[in-house]
């Protein structure tokens, strides 16, 4: 089983420091690389991606090194952010066009069809790719992505702008594909990779604060989050003493979901979640 080595990646522009020394060992399925806009996230990808050198450390994946791109970009499929191809061409011809761009020459569009099968837009393969949806739009990145079997696939905010059902539809298909790839998804949406994956890192501000399985980031929060029920008059004395992760407001009362290190009178531990985790080590920082 190959893995993902990165050995203290960092990355400048101009004096500002993006990323800070990042270590971090991917195995495959899939990964999640949570963090809060500006965390350097999307650079990272840029970087696996072969879109920019770091500044300094080293990328591997068994013997292969990023100091070659050409070779990375044979094993590698990118889905950034900001997707978009060819409007007036019809959703199979623009894969077809792809895939000739990638190199398949053999049983290239029995290829094209598999993928258009797999990401489940076959009923619109002859569509006009101006005339999809955004959950279709995001499908049809997946599928550009993947043609060619890529070893690993690198998709940055997959989710983001989804509706809540295209959102789900999406995590079900990165997790079926995660089960024969190594999937590395950037997120700031926590229940992407609660859902979705069984490794996680956080980056915040271009440091790394944790990477590991998802148990292990919820115990970072462990005996700091609380639940109290508290009147409504006093929900701002509350806020100001702790960070709230939730409210509910029942009639006359509040029950607020807390993370603290001073526990107000009448609260009560509660298990923690990844999102728990995640907001404790970005307000830590630590």
């Amino acid at each position: 089983m190959e893995l993902l080595h990165l050995n203290k990646v960092s990355m400048n522009y101009g004096r500002f420091r993006a990323l800070n020394d990042i270590s971090i060992e991917i195995r495959p399925g899939l990964f999640g690389l949570l963090g809060p806009n500006g965390a350097g996230k999307t650079t990272l990808m840029r970087i696996l991606a072969t879109l920019i050198p770091p500044k300094s450390g080293e990328i591997n994946y068994g013997p292969l090194s990023w100091n070659n791109p050409n070779e990375v970009r044979r094993i590698i499929g990118y889905l950034p952010q900001k997707f978009s191809l060819y409007k007036h061409v019809k959703l199979r011809e623009a894969l077809n066009h792809i895939a000739v761009l990638k190199g398949i020459v053999d049983n290239r569009e029995k290829e094209v069809d598999s993928v258009i099968e797999k990401v489940h837009l076959t009923a619109e393969r002859d569509k006009k790719v101006g005339k999809l949806s955004g959950g279709m739009v995001r499908r049809l990145g997946i599928a550009q992505a993947i043609l060619g079997n890529p070893k690993i696939i690198i998709v940055d905010e997959p989710t983001a702008g989804l509706d809540p059902e295209e959102r789900v539809k999406f995590r079900r298909m990165l997790t079926h594909l995660g089960g024969r790839s190594m999937i590395i998804i950037s997120t700031h949406i926590v229940e992407d990779v609660e859902v979705a994956c069984d490794q996680v890192a956080v980056l915040h501000k271009g440091n790394l604060l944790a990477a590991g399985d998802i148990q292990s980031l919820k115990e970072r929060a462990r005996g700091k989050v609380f639940e109290i029920e508290t009147l409504w008059e006093e929900f701002d004395k509350v806020s100001e003493q702790s960070f709230v992760v939730a409210a509910h407001r029942n009639g006359e009362t509040y029950r607020m979901r807390i993370l603290t290190d001073a526990v107000p009178p009448g609260a009560k531990p509660v298990e923690p979640t990844l999102e728990d985790g995640y907001l404790y080590l970005v307000r830590s920082g630590q």
